[in-house]
């Protein structure tokens, strides 16, 4: 989608608007991936397509992921900090957003 935007590695693809589907991140317990809503380069919803099952995981995701959607809200980048006890759904969380964020400014 072209568009007559300056060539400028940087700035290219910064006013993304659109869904943004994440990879799947393998974790210990289970596959998490996200989903990012942009509009104009900025993330303004997050949903949570995969997450981890078993055990613990229903548990944890049930506060570690609102956590982490408020946080990438809030920094707008995939660079959040771990939720304590989730680090599995943090990390996973992470990178499926960085990969969604990745297709939306390519």
């Amino acid at each position: 989608s072209g568009g007559s935007n300056s060539p400028s590695s940087g700035s290219a693809g910064a006013s993304a608007s659109g869904r943004f589907t994440g990879s799947v991140v393998d974790t210990r317990y289970g596959p998490v991936q996200v989903q990012a809503v942009l509009t104009d380069g900025k993330i303004t919803d997050i949903t949570v397509l995969q997450q981890t099952t078993g055990g613990h995981s229903s548990q944890i995701d049930s506060y570690a992921l609102p956590q982490l959607k408020s946080e990438a809200l809030q920094a707008q980048s995939a660079n959040i900090d771990v939720v304590s006890g989730a680090t599995y759904t943090s990390n996973g969380y992470a990178q499926s957003l960085q990969a969604a964020l990745d297709a939306a400014h390519r």
